[in-house]
């Protein structure tokens, strides 16, 4: 069935309003909610089915602007639920404004299920997202405030205007209660209506090749390397094939075409390269499936594989890890497909392993901390890992021994001299050990002849810390595995949670900072350094958090309440 998207009424302060424009005159339906303001699109209201697509009209004729978007449709339509629809904007052909760094041809702003209800915001962007389809820019969110969004800074000549909806999802029978629109004056600005005239392709931006592989299309290994600064090996069809054998779209798709058209590159180099085209939490993706994927081409002792490639699903979707790991080692091929059969014998390999115990323990444990909950789930994956438990009900049973709470917290923070770990551990509660500072205590923080007699005192410390459920913050280095590992044996011993801090910032800025610190390292120093810098991978802590160069956690990895 086909259904024609309704007509947004303006916002009473809009000037674009026309005499038979439909008006929402007092906005009483999103007074006192939580809305979204996003970027009105000068294109055209286009609707996707599962099997097809119209424009406004129902029955709209074809027209060389609609090309594209039918090819988008044939690529994600599959994907879309029996009775589902998604609405969006057609920007391929220039109507009043003309776009030049667009993320695609089509942006899509509403999900509609077959009950005829409209997703929520946050649902709605997760939707796209795992099919490709970008969402217009959000302007403004929080509780519907008429003074603040009236203060929105909108350019005439750029912005077509903007759209207020509300966050939660409503039925379509509320469409003219919970949406409304802020339009510029005259916003139609051209002689000849666009559908008669030439048509003129609005222009894609860099992020334009990462979107159109989310979408399923050929990956250009030139466009992406340009998107992303940094040169792709060419050779994509092997891999783009195997993940589409195992049904990957969206963020999983391109982590795995990136993972390994990026193969050969250094993991700790990547991850701060990649932060900015893709978002912190891609980037680390990307990154770790590079750093992964060679481990899938070694033996490994049968006995141990599920608690091994349980571990190994904290940190990398098992399905792409695989395919990655196949296409870049073929002649390590059986031992890759011996290993995915494990991975599929213990119900690993698909994109979401641990989703129904997730789901049972967010559930049961809704009432508690989020310490408490991100404790309990780090047991549950470890208990699944061993064997012992295979279901929610026995995820809630088996963590039960850690909800009262009373485990000390470990906050170890790992990353170059300069990269923020100390003035992160700042802002936090509990007790600092920072080797520098017991360095300088002693006389010296340079002086690294007391090394082993320093760690003694620090872990001495740590120990005395966090006795009795206590906080520390383990600020040092920690460059790689086997420096973590004093630390680690020592949260082990006293049951802490520990929450690994990694910072993500980049070679040169990390020299910039060091040559204005208050007690710079040697340049050779901080390139040693960096030499050996080895982070963390997910799940050889309980949680992982990571700090980007403005020392925000801008990405986690083992939070219960992570994102599906």
């Amino acid at each position: 069935m086909r259904v024609h998207y309704p007509r947004t009424p303006h916002l009473p302060w809009s000037p674009g309003a026309a005499a038979d424009d439909l008006r929402n005159r007092d906005a009483s339906g999103l007074a006192g909610a939580e809305v979204v303001v996003t970027e009105k699109l000068d294109g055209e209201n286009t609707t996707l089915y599962p099997d097809g697509l119209h424009a406004r009209s129902l029955d709209s004729a074809h027209h060389p602007s609609r090309a594209w978007v039918k090819g988008l449709q044939g690529r994600i339509g599959p994907r879309i639920p029996p009775g589902w629809r998604i609405c969006g904007e057609n920007l391929y052909a220039r109507h009043s404004l003309a776009y030049t760094d667009l993320d695609s041809w089509f942006h899509g702003f509403s999900v509609w299920t077959d009950r005829d209800r409209c997703l929520d915001w946050d649902a709605t962007v997760r939707f796209l997202r795992r099919l490709g389809v970008p969402t217009p820019r959000v302007l403004w969110r929080g509780r519907y405030d008429e003074r603040a969004i009236r203060a929105l800074k909108i350019d005439p000549d750029r912005q077509e205007g903007y759209v207020v909806r509300t966050a939660a999802g409503f039925d379509r029978a509320e469409f003219g209660r919970r949406v409304a629109k802020w339009v510029r004056p005259q916003h139609v600005r051209t002689d000849t209506h666009w559908m008669h005239a030439a048509v003129v392709e609005n222009g894609l931006g860099p992020n334009a090749a990462l979107w159109h592989v989310r979408s399923g299309g050929a990956p250009d290994p030139a466009a992406l390397a340009a998107a992303l600064g940094h040169d792709l090996d060419p050779g994509l069809d092997g891999i783009t094939a195997r993940l589409d054998a195992l049904g990957r779209t969206g963020d999983a798709r391109l982590d795995g075409v990136l993972a390994h058209g990026l193969r050969t590159a250094r993991r700790e180099r990547l991850l701060p390269a990649l932060a900015a085209p893709l978002g912190l939490p891609q980037a680390r993706r990307v990154a770790d499936l590079v750093g992964l994927h060679p481990q899938l081409a070694r033996p490994y002792p049968d006995e141990q594989r599920r608690a091994g490639l349980t571990a190994l699903a904290a940190a990398a979707d098992l399905g792409v890890l695989h395919a990655v790991a196949a296409e870049a080692h073929p002649a390590a091929e059986p031992e890759v497909a011996w290993s995915a059969l494990h991975a599929e014998d213990a119900g690993l390999l698909g994109p979401d392993p641990f989703g129904p115990l997730r789901t049972g323990l967010r559930e049961a444990l809704a009432d508690l901390p989020p310490d408490v909950r991100d404790r309990c789930w780090a047991q549950a994956r470890e208990a699944y890992g061993r064997g012992r438990i295979s279901t929610a009900e026995e995820a809630v049973a088996a963590t039960w021994a850690r909800r009262d709470g009373r485990f000390p917290r470990l906050f170890h923070l790992c990353g170059p001299s300069g990269s923020g770990k100390s003035t992160y551990a700042a802002t936090r509660p509990g007790t600092r050990i920072s080797l520098d500072e017991l360095r300088a205590a002693r006389g010296s923080r340079a002086e690294q002849r007391d090394n082993p007699e320093l760690l003694r005192r620090g872990l001495a410390e740590l120990e005395a810390a966090l006795a009795d459920g206590g906080t520390a913050l383990w600020d040092a280095t920690s460059l790689n595995r086997h420096q973590r590992g004093h630390v680690q044996a020592v949260a082990e011993r006293r049951d802490a949670l520990l929450t690994h801090v990694v910072t993500v910032v980049d070679e040169a800025e990390l020299h910039r900072r060091n040559a204005v610190r208050p007690h710079p390292v040697p340049a050779e120093v901080l390139t040693a350094q960096l030499h050996r810098w080895n982070p963390p991978y997910p799940g050889q802590a309980h949680r992982t958090w990571y700090l980007d160069a403005d020392g925000t956690v801008a990405a986690t990895a083992g939070a219960l309440d992570e994102e599906d």
